[in-house]
């Protein structure tokens, strides 16, 4: 319980980004190794905080972040991967303008939001195809597909992509649809609160819900 007089302490705490981290990564580690009874270390690395510079450096290593999933073997894709920049961008299409765009690059300031995208999955699929010592690259087919369609998302495109939302959610389709089936199976939600047809962006009159409970 974080008493009135703690709060400027924590303020000041958790503005501190190596200092917010420390502390998550710090209790994290005792929870999991006291679930499963383990001990020692948990994380491989200490988190580590550098200065960038704007512009072709930052946006290297923005793509060098995007491309981690893909050396990985998690991904064949960028956009594939949950919790990546570019899966937030095509999952939700930058809901709430939660990420920059400009990417710090002068260039850029011309260019509609649409077209920056566009211009950076082709820097980060380019880049992706490059082999390395370590790591997957992405299939040569992929890129050759992509620099067919100009590196352009589709409405299709963006169907596809949100797909892995799709499966968290219970109904999707129009939105009489939606609140037809909804009328159908709200018995098996474990809420409640009435739950409305949520409009899906990116894709004109198609309509979803959030995931139902796991015991339907």
């Amino acid at each position: 319980m974080i008493t009135d007089g703690q709060v400027p302490f924590f303020k000041e705490k958790f503005s501190n980004l190596s200092e917010f981290l420390k502390e998550l990564k710090q209790r994290f580690s005792r929870y999991y190794n006291k679930l499963h009874e383990r001990r020692g270390y948990f994380w491989g690395d200490r988190f580590k905080s550098v200065i960038v510079e704007n512009g072709n450096t930052l946006i290297n290593c923005l793509a060098y972040i995007d491309l981690n999933p893909i050396r990985a073997g998690l991904a064949v894709i960028p956009e594939d991967y949950r919790w990546s920049s570019m899966g937030y961008h095509l999952q939700t299409c930058n809901k709430d303008t939660f990420l920059s765009t400009d990417f710090c690059l002068s260039s850029y300031d011309e260019m509609s939001e649409t077209e920056r995208l566009t211009d950076y999955r082709e820097f980060l699929y380019e880049k992706g195809a490059i082999e390395t010592v370590k790591g997957i690259s992405i299939n040569e087919a992929v890129i050759k597909n992509e620099r067919y369609n100009d590196y352009k998302l589709t409405s299709i495109d963006r169907l596809r992509f949100k797909t892995r939302y799709f499966t968290d959610s219970g109904i999707i389709g129009t939105k009489g649809f939606v609140a037809h089936y909804y009328g159908t199976f709200k018995r098996c939600f474990n809420t409640s609160k009435q739950k409305k047809p949520k409009k899906i962006s990116g894709l004109d009159g198609i309509y979803s819900l959030k995931r139902l409970s796991n015991e339907t």
